[in-house]
Formats: structure tokens, C-alpha cells, sequence
């Protein structure tokens, strides 16, 4: 039987009528006894104050619910110096042109050795779809997701124009991909004039919920016209009936709208189950101004009034160090820490570490939502920390325990 003593977050602890009562500190953790054995959490003892105060965080091994690992590590070759959108974009563009199985392969697995050592257990992870070498990005990638299984689950979604799902080589590329547990994906960005939209979204949701696909799509990632495509897409819902998950990705603008819109489009959105993965390290960098003037309006999900409706609402980091995004490094502890800033997202509150924990793998739908209890997986990050303070403030060194047993990182690998 293996077992440590530290400071767990209450929250994250199912109740165990066994057990005696676990109190908390004002930080919300709370201090026992883990204990674990073939790969399972086997107890969770609550200490008693006579104990010395432990010096180990434990948290869950964490979900990383939006990146993009086709294009990792890109930004040295494709950068984008003005920080803007468009920019981004044409820089992404040139980029997927000179892209090869191989560099994707090397960079990608490069990316999935840094998540896990940073304490990730499963990404969500958008693919360029589109062009002459989207097979190969696919082929790398669904490799990977299999090479990968049980260390870093992979969860692959086809990032492509919405109309590309009505097309006769959309509805066969989506039959090909949905045997992988793959999600259709794509961008809902203005102009919301054309006629089409509102059916190929339809197209979309129908051929997604005939295959047994989730979707999650790029939705209001911008700053103008305020929440206009989830409007799109709300009406849309407003006259189906499907049983596919739904995740809408950035709703960055619907942050830009009344507090009364907010909360009707909220509620809207949670009478649908449409769950939402707020991202605010691309969001806060692409969006609210250049590189000229400082901007105090930064278009960012309403992760509070979403979260008040009802709706299932998760952070992610998106971008690692490419033309969107020069600095994302998949550390969750990072986006903590700049959630709390940027979000107002605290991490001793329960919903303000669920969009990290819970929140992200019911959005997943992983078999494991991140709590600790007997019979769990024994996968857990352990910190060098006994309070929030210390964990975020300079994300300290950590251990990672993967089926019960303590993972090292390959050198040629490590940070």
C-alpha cells in the first residue's frame, strides 16, 4: 500500500460515510491521508490536527479540453508580430502549406511528453482539415492518439469550414473519422448574412448525431457582432432534436453583450446542453485592440453568468507557441494562475476549479471526472505547495503519478 500525506482540494473529494468527516481550511483543502494500491485509490483518510502540516498539493491529473497540436511549436518559423487575427490567420495558412507528416509527428509528440510532464492526462486537440495536406496531419495524429492511449488521451476534431459538412467529401471524410471517437469542429465567424448558414449548421449537427459524433465548434472568437453566431446556431437547436454533444469554443464577444443578454443566451444555451470552453490566453493576446494603443476591453466568455445558467463551462490553453500564440506551454498550473487574473477564476472556490477538473472532463466525457474516492484511478499530480499561494504563484515542481506508479520524463524530453 503506498500513501502520502497532503492538502487536497474539498471539492474534489467524494464523500465516504466510512469516514469520519473531512473538514477544509479557508483555502478549501483539505488535509488526510491518501492511500492507493494497484493503480486505485484505496482510502482517504482525514488527518487529525495533531498531524504536521504536509508540504503536498495533490490534484487530479489535469484535461486540457482546446488545443491545437497540429501546429505546435510553429511560431520561431511562421511568427505573427502584430498580435492580430488576421495575421494569425495568413500566418496559419502559410504554415499548413509546408507541413509534412513527419514535422507534425515530431512536434506533436514533443507537445504530448510536455503535457504529461506537466500533469496532463487528456487533450482535445482541433486539426486543420482542409487542403492538400490534411491527411497527413490526420494520419500523424491518429497515430499518436493510439501510441498515447492511457498516458495523454487524445481527442481528435476536424477543424474545417461549416459548409464542408453539406459536401458529398465532407459526409465521407466524417464516416471515416467518427470510428476514431473523432468530433466535427469548425469556425462560425461574421459574416452571419448568407442564407446557407443556418442549414449547413443544420447539415452539420444532423450528420454529427446520424454518426454518433460530438461537435465542437469555433464560435464568436472575435469582437464584433456580439454573440451573433451562437445565435445562429441557438435557433438552429431551437427547431432539432439530437442526442450528439455540443461544445462551443472561445464565445469570446458574447462577454460584450448586456448583462440581460448574457444571461437569456445563457439560458439558452444550458436548455440545450451546449457545453462551453473559455480561452483566455489567445483571446487576451488576438483580441481588444493592437499593438499601438492598451485596450480595457477584452472580449472573454462569461464564464460566471454561464456558469450561474447552468451550463458546463471549461478553460483551456489553446495555442502552443505558434502564430496565434507565442507562449502556450499546455501547463495547467500556468493557465490557473493566469485564469485567476485574467478570469477571475479562484481556484479555492468549486467553480472556480471545475472549468480545470471536473467541468473539462464532463465536457470530455471521460470515464473519470477528477474526483478522489475508493476505487478511482490513482492519477494525480503531487506539488510542492501546502497552499494555493504557493502552487500559482510560481508553478513549483511536481510529481506525476500515472497508475499508481511515479512517471520520469525521458531526458531528451524534459524541460
Amino acid at each position: 500500500m503506498n500513501q502520502i500525506n497532503a492538502w487536497i482540494p474539498r471539492c474534489l473529494i467524494a464523500w465516504d460515510k466510512n469516514e469520519l468527516p473531512i473538514t477544509s481550511n479557508i483555502e478549501g483543502l483539505s488535509h488526510v491521508c491518501l492511500e492507493w494500491a494497484e493503480g486505485k485509490v484505496k482510502r482517504v483518510r482525514p488527518l487529525s490536527n495533531e498531524v504536521l502540516s504536509s508540504h503536498n498539493l495533490v490534484l487530479p491529473r489535469l484535461v486540457e479540453p482546446h488545443a491545437h497540436l497540429d501546429k505546435v511549436f510553429t511560431w520561431k518559423d511562421f511568427p505573427n508580430f502584430s498580435g492580430n487575427y488576421c495575421d494569425a490567420y495568413e500566418a496559419n495558412l502559410l504554415e499548413h502549406s509546408k507541413r509534412t507528416k513527419t514535422s507534425v509527428t515530431q512536434r506533436a509528440e514533443r507537445a504530448l511528453w510536455l503535457a504529461m510532464d506537466n500533469g496532463l492526462r487528456a487533450i482535445r486537440t482541433h486539426i486543420d482539415s482542409f487542403g492538400s495536406v490534411a491527411d497527413q496531419s490526420w494520419e500523424s495524429l491518429s497515430s499518436l492518439k493510439v501510441k498515447w492511449k492511457g498516458l495523454v488521451d487524445m481527442q481528435l476534431v476536424a477543424l474545417t469550414p461549416i459548409g464542408y459538412w453539406s459536401t458529398r467529401e465532407g459526409i465521407d471524410f466524417a464516416k471515416r473519422i467518427a470510428p476514431l471517437g473523432a468530433l466535427l469542429g469548425g469556425v462560425l465567424l461574421p459574416p452571419f448574412h448568407k442564407p446557407s448558414i443556418r442549414e449547413e449548421l443544420k447539415n452539420m449537427l444532423a450528420l454529427a448525431d446520424h454518426l454518433g459524433c460530438g461537435v465542437d465548434i469555433h464560435v464568436d472568437e472575435g469582437e464584433i457582432h456580439p454573440a451573433a453566431g451562437l445565435t445562429q446556431l441557438l435557433d438552429v437547436l431551437d427547431h432539432m432534436t439530437i442526442s450528439c454533444s455540443v461544445t462551443c469554443s472561445h464565445v469570446s464577444s458574447m462577454g460584450l453583450l448586456s448583462p440581460n443578454r448574457i444571461r437569456r443566451m445563457a439560458d439558452r444555451l444550458a436548455f440545450h446542453g451546449v457545453g462551453v470552453v473559455a480561452l483566455p490566453l489567445t483571446n487576451g493576446w488576438l483580441l481588444g485592440g493592437n499593438r499601438s494603443t492598451s485596450s480595457s476591453v477584452r472580449p472573454f466568455a462569461p464564464i460566471k453568468e454561464l456558469q450561474q445558467a447552468g451550463v458546463v463551462v471549461a478553460i483551456g490553453g489553446d495555442n502552443v507557441q505558434d502564430s496565434w500564440f507565442p507562449v502556450g506551454n499546455l501547463d495547467p498550473l500556468m493557465l490557473m494562475a493566469i485564469s485567476l487574473v485574467f478570469a477571475q477564476t479562484a481556484p479555492w472556490e468549486r467553480l472556480g476549479i471545475a472549468p480545470f477538473t471536473t467541468s473539462a472532463a464532463n465536457l470530455m466525457d471521460l470515464d473519470w471526472e477528477g474526483t478522489f474516492q475508493v476505487g478511482s484511478p490513482a492519477e494525480f499530480v503531487i506539488l510542492q505547495a501546502d497552499s494555493w499561494s504557493k502552487a500559482l504563484a510560481s508553478p513549483p515542481k511536481r510529481k506525476v503519478m500515472i497508475d499508481g506508479v511515479l512517471y520520469e520524463t525521458p531526458k531528451k524530453y524534459s524541460q
